[in-house]
C-alpha cells in the first residue's frame, strides 16, 4: 500500500469518527432540551404562579374581579380561589430595577429529574437575606463561575430602602439554595437535577432575598441583628402578592436548608410580613364553565 493510499484511509476514518461524536453530541443536547421547562409549555404557564417582571411596568393595577361566564351556555359552575391583588397593593409603589445575572448562575427549570421521573412539584418561595450589601450580592451574581459548588442566584432582592432588585426570571431556575428540602401539608419535597450535586428545592423554587442591615454584616456566627426596615416588608409583601403561591408554601433559607449552615433571615418577622401579603391580596372565588 502506498504511502497516499495510506493516507487516504486515515484521513477517511478520522472524518467518520468526527461525524459520529458529533451526532452523539447533538443527541446529548437535544435529549437536555427536551427534559427543561424553556420547552414545556405547561411549566411555561405554571412558571406563571411566580411573581412577574412585567407586571412592575405600570404599578397601578386596577383590583382584578372574576370574569363573568353567560349564563345560557354554562349547565354546571365550578368554583375555584385565586389570589388578586387589593387597593392597598395598587397605593403601594416601590421603586425598582433589572440587573443581568451571568448565564453561569442559573438555568432552566426541569419537567423531570436526574433519573427521568416527571416533575409535579407545585411552586414555593424562599426568603433569604443577601448577608453583606445588595451591590456585592449583584457584583457576585454577575461574575462568571465555572465551579458548580459556587454558582449562586436569587430571582430578586429587595434592597434597604425597599427597591425591589430583579435578576434572575422567574421562568428560570436560580440557584438559591443548595443542599435543601421543604417539607409541607404534602410531606417533604426536593428535586435531584444533577447526579454530581444534592437534590435541592431550586427546581420549583422562586427566591427573594432581604438586603441584611449594616450590624448584621462580616460575621457568619450573629444569632440575629437589627431586622429589616418597614419598607423592605412592605416591598417584599408586594413582590409576593403578585404570585399564585399560597401562604404555607411561603419558607425560609433556614427552614428548607439541610446543610446546616444556612439560619437566614435573622430576625424576621413572620408576623409582620403575612399581615402586609394579606393586606395587599385576597382570594377571590373564579367561576370555571363546565359544559355537559
Amino acid at each position: 500500500m502506498g504511502l497516499r493510499d495510506w493516507a487516504t484511509r486515515v484521513t477517511l476514518i478520522f472524518l467518520m469518527l468526527a461525524a459520529l461524536i458529533l451526532a452523539l453530541l447533538a443527541g446529548k443536547a437535544t435529549q437536555l432540551q427536551k427534559n427543561t421547562a424553556s420547552s414545556n409549555p405547561e411549566i411555561a404557564a405554571w412558571s406563571q404562579q411566580y411573581p412577574q417582571i412585567q407586571q412592575v411596568q405600570s404599578v397601578k393595577r386596577e383590583v382584578k374581579e372574576a370574569p363573568s361566564v353567560p349564563k345560557s351556555s354554562v349547565t354546571k359552575n365550578q368554583v375555584t380561589s385565586r389570589y388578586t391583588t387589593t387597593q392597598a397593593f395598587a397605593q403601594y409603589k416601590p421603586r425598582y430595577g433589572v440587573a443581568a445575572v451571568d448565564p453561569s448562575n442559573y438555568g432552566d427549570r426541569y419537567t423531570t429529574d436526574a433519573n427521568g421521573i416527571a416533575l409535579k412539584n407545585q411552586p414555593i418561595i424562599v426568603i433569604h437575606e443577601t448577608s453583606d450589601s445588595a451591590s456585592s450580592a449583584v457584583n457576585f451574581f454577575q461574575t462568571p463561575h465555572t465551579d458548580e459548588n459556587v454558582q449562586a442566584s436569587y430571582h430578586a432582592i429587595v434592597t434597604l430602602d425597599g427597591t425591589v432588585i430583579y435578576l434572575v426570571p422567574p421562568e428560570k431556575r436560580a440557584f438559591g439554595a443548595a443542599n435543601s428540602i421543604f417539607a409541607g401539608t404534602d410531606g417533604t419535597e426536593t428535586v435531584q437535577t444533577n447526579p454530581n450535586l444534592p437534590p435541592s428545592v431550586n427546581n420549583f423554587a422562586y427566591h427573594v432575598s432581604l438586603e441584611t442591615p449594616p450590624d448584621g454584616r462580616g460575621n457568619n456566627f450573629l444569632k440575629s441583628h437589627s431586622g429589616y426596615t418597614q419598607t423592605q416588608y412592605n416591598s417584599l409583601a408586594w413582590l409576593i402578592a403578585q404570585s399564585q403561591v399560597p401562604d404555607d408554601r411561603i419558607t425560609t433559607h433556614k427552614n428548607v436548608d439541610r446543610s446546616g449552615q444556612r439560619v437566614d433571615p435573622l430576625s424576621f418577622d413572620f408576623e409582620k410580613f403575612f399581615n402586609l401579603l394579606n393586606n395587599y391580596r385576597q382570594l377571590s372565588p373564579v367561576y370555571r364553565a363546565s359544559h355537559p
